[in-house]
């Protein structure tokens, strides 16, 4: 029996993830922190495990490279975007994460458009930014569910994100900034 037939379960995996957001963000903003926090725990789980797959039995696709880090990107964004909602962030902190994403993406775009097609790979400063963005809100609505959690967390996560945000923010600037000048002068 071929294993190519089930080539299709990371792509399935990351559908999954994407049907996840509207629960989840409901779970938020009913302030029903356990559930979200179940939905959050499953969504890192099919997302480890559809990496897995798509690694290991090199069942990559176009859709899964497009899609995967697009539903990982929505649910951490509609996590700031209910924790702000319900005023347990601040509002300046989503602007902050929102504002880094959409510089990234119409830096890509005016790449794109203007210099020409390039692959973009996630920088060290963006996988950690993306890092401390998952454990700030993992730990938040850990704290916010009533288990044992720290309740500095908020203010040093909210902190940490902030810090990630602009440093990684002005690196993917600087970076392809300088790129895009040296293919226009060349």
């Amino acid at each position: 029996m071929s294993l190519e037939r089930w080539r299709w379960i990371p792509n399935a995996l990351t559908f999954l993830r994407i049907l996840l957001i509207a629960p989840f963000a409901s779970g938020l903003l009913t302030e029903n922190y356990r559930l979200a926090l179940l939905i959050f725990v499953v969504a890192a789980a099919t997302d480890a495990f559809d990496g897995f797959l798509a690694r290991h039995f090199n069942w990559r696709s176009r859709f899964g490279a497009v899609a995967d880090p697009l539903a990982d990107k929505a649910l951490l964004l509609t996590a700031y975007l209910m924790l702000t909602l319900t005023e347990v962030l601040p509002v300046w902190l989503f602007i902050l994460v929102l504002g880094r994403d959409l510089l990234i993406v119409g830096g890509a775009l005016a790449y794109h458009y203007g210099i020409g097609r390039f692959d973009m790979e996630p920088s060290l400063p963006g996988k950690l930014n993306t890092f401390i963005q998952i454990l700030v809100v993992l730990a938040i609505i850990v704290l916010l569910a009533g288990l044992p959690m720290q309740p500095w967390v908020m203010d040093v996560g909210i902190l940490m994100v902030a810090i990630s945000a602009i440093f990684s923010g002005g690196h993917y600037l600087m970076v392809w900034g300088l790129r895009a000048w040296r293919a226009r002068r060349s």
